[in-house]
């Protein structure tokens, strides 16, 4: 009897260009906001000033990091219309040079003889295709999508929001400064370790290793803002 086997599973990275604007606007949404509310506890008597500062920051950082994004994304854009230009303008001033450099390319490939030369001829054939191959096979760039830079910002904004509410909230009940952090933190860490482990998921590393890193930058950080915030307390500074 036949039976068919398919054990071959293929672990590649399928996480898309939002979920990458996720991953950078949580984990500096966890981390940030935070840090910046144990620091505080260790230098105010009072959770309701915190929470108006942790909500300062989180409104600032969400528009700083959503503008970066766009920044960047606008940059990748512009960036590859003008390297686009100087590819049609080598290809129409130096079409013998590129077109020797497009024989080459099938040649890192192994075509030899005539199927290099109809490949060859192929793409130079038509203009576009042409330019799009070099621009992928020469440059290794993809024409980016003219519509992320907005998306971008606003996915990185609202992550960072999203990420900054956990660390705030304990900090809006009616609770004492010192049971408030201490929920921020246990709340932040639980948050940042599964954050952690879903980034690892969509990266294809280490789930763990990725939640265990995750969770012990977001404690560094905060534990070096309270402590911090204490010896400035302490001497007066505060």
């Amino acid at each position: 009897m036949y039976r068919a086997v398919n054990s071959h599973r293929e672990t590649h990275f399928t996480g898309s260009e939002m979920v990458r604007d996720i991953v950078i606007g949580m984990s500096d949404g966890l981390t940030v906001p935070f840090a910046l509310a144990a620091g505080l506890s260790g230098a105010v008597a009072s959770g309701h000033v915190v929470l108006i500062a942790g909500i300062a920051e989180m409104a600032a950082g969400s528009i700083a990091m959503g503008l970066g994004g766009y920044l960047a994304a606008r940059s990748e854009h512009e960036s590859y219309i003008s390297e686009r230009a100087r590819e049609e303008k080598e290809i129409d001033e130096k079409r013998d040079a590129e077109i020797g450099e497009v024989r080459a390319v099938f040649q890192k490939y192994g075509l030899t003889g005539d199927p290099l030369e109809a490949a060859t001829q192929a793409i130079t054939s038509n203009r576009t295709t042409w330019i799009g191959f070099m621009m992928k096979e020469e440059l290794g760039l993809e024409e980016p999508d003219p519509k992320r830079a907005l998306r971008s910002a606003l996915t990185i904004g609202l992550a960072y929001i999203a990420g900054g509410i956990i660390p705030l909230t304990p900090y809006a009940l009616n609770l004492t400064l010192s049971r408030a952090l201490l929920l921020s933190v246990v709340l932040t860490l639980i948050a940042l370790f599964a954050f952690g482990a879903l980034k690892g998921r969509f990266t294809g590393s280490s789930v763990l290793k990725s939640a265990v890193q995750t969770m012990f930058v977001g404690a560094v950080a905060s534990g070096a803002a309270f402590l911090i915030a204490r010896l400035v307390s302490g001497s007066g500074g505060v």
